[in-house]
């Protein structure tokens, strides 16, 4: 917390108003005034009531840090095993065995967990470090999606072949680059962020070449998520209400121009607006047998691994509709289980970004917190029918090794921020205890 420095007696004081220009009227040159720095009021706001509700006089306990880590785990832990619920059925009507893709996401669990603790230690210099490979490295990726390497699914050309049977998808990987790219770009930008050419030269179109690339290949839910990060980063960076303004008209005409453009997305929307579920063999298929899926689950679910509606009635049961399988296995208690975490997650990185005065913590980590509340809340609408079907995962929990690695390895960001209020708190009590 900053505190005021008190008055001393040899203080001199102030010089009357008039003084200093006829000062420089005298020596025939005006001072210039220091650059206007951007500052949002809600982030001072902000600060002031977390440095009240945590006592910021006091040392700090180092909660937050295993906020970000207890519920990245426990949304995991919960991912893995609905994965299994959800897939066994078809996994087995596949002549295959129903820990199969159980298996395969075990793994990737497993190595974004080790990812995880790797970022955890690296310190923010290395971070600033990394920011211009990391993009580079995303953007050849996301080329190679238009290479033989590129596989097509379900219309979606946004992943490419690392051997038999094992896929990535170069999309996940940017959202984390990019934010990384865009939080070392502010930083080192500094006092020029006050002019709006420097908050969007060169972040907008970079991000808006990520972009491109991504709905090259059909995917206009992620590239949605992608267009949400930078948002968030230059929301935290300090931009003003105005340019978001512009931006957001410029982003909501463009989305709805590919989505009158695509039959597919029209008849999604249409269908949305009409909310009809007469006829459940169409494209609204998805959508309202996952309403089914909820509305049967009640308060307290039909147990575990008992779903209908995964019986090959909802597609893909164990990736995008992944919450509706939850909502009835588990009912309202499991979905208000699951909601809790992800509220637990948003306030944890808050507390963490908030308490931090390095501007390069807050842009990065409040990219990351947009990034992953919004797209879990963009996936539970979907579900819930508040939003047209859209094609985006649920964060941690949903099946996809590239989605769930990606993920961890940004909660190891987080943590690598909020080690230092942790690492303080263990020395204070072993100062105490000694």
């Amino acid at each position: 917390m900053v505190t005021t420095p008190t008055r001393g007696s040899s203080r001199k004081p102030a010089s009357k108003p008039g003084a200093g220009n006829a000062a420089a009227s005298a020596g025939g040159q005006r001072p210039s005034a220091p650059p206007r720095q951007p500052r949002a009021a809600w982030l001072v706001k902000a600060k002031v009531l977390l440095d009240r509700a945590d006592g910021a006089d006091r040392e700090p306990s180092g909660f937050s840090y295993y906020l970000i880590l207890g519920s990245a785990l426990a949304l995991t832990a919960i991912g893995l095993l609905m994965v299994l619920s959800s897939s066994a059925v078809e996994s087995i009507a596949e002549g295959a065995s129903p820990f199969d893709l159980f298996m395969k996401q075990g793994l990737f669990a497993a190595g974004g967990i080790i990812l995880m603790l790797v970022l955890s230690r690296l310190s923010i210099p290395t971070y600033k470090k990394l920011g211009w490979p990391a993009l580079g490295l995303s953007l050849a990726l996301l080329v190679l999606v238009f290479t033989p390497l590129g596989v097509n699914v379900n219309g979606n050309r946004n992943w490419i072949q690392l051997a038999p049977g094992v896929t990535a998808q170069p999309s996940e990987a940017a959202k984390l680059a990019l934010g990384l790219w865009i939080a070392c770009i502010l930083v080192r930008k500094g006092p020029l962020l006050h002019e709006w050419k420097h908050l969007v030269v060169p972040v907008l179109p970079v991000g808006g070449l990520v972009v491109l690339l991504v709905l090259a290949g059909n995917d206009l839910g992620t590239a949605m998520i992608i267009m949400l990060i930078v948002a968030g980063a230059l929301f935290f960076g300090g931009a003003r209400m105005k340019l978001f303004a512009i931006a957001g008209a410029t982003a909501v005409a463009g989305v709805l121009l590919l989505a009158i453009t695509s039959p597919n997305r029209v008849a999604r929307i249409t269908m949305w607006l009409d909310q009809s579920c007469d006829d459940t063999t169409g494209l609204n298929m998805q959508s309202c047998n996952g309403l089914f899926a909820l509305a049967s689950g009640g308060w307290w679910g039909v147990g575990l691994g008992q779903s209908r509606q995964k019986y090959s009635w909802i597609p893909e049961a164990h990736n995008d509709y992944i919450f509706a399988i939850i909502g009835e296995e588990l009912g309202l208690l499991g979905t208000l289980v699951v909601v809790a975490l992800f509220g637990i997650l948003a306030v944890a990185i808050v507390r963490t970004v908030m308490r931090r005065d390095d501007p390069f913590v807050r842009i990065f980590g409040g990219a990351i917190m947009v990034w992953i509340i919004g797209q879990a809340f963009v996936n539970m609408g979907v579900v819930t029918g508040l939003l047209p079907v859209i094609g985006v995962p649920l964060p941690f929990i949903s099946y996809g090794g590239s989605a769930l690695t990606i993920t961890l390895a940004a909660v190891g960001v987080l943590l690598s921020f909020a080690r230092p209020d942790a690492k303080r708190a263990a020395q204070a009590k072993k100062v105490q205890r000694a």
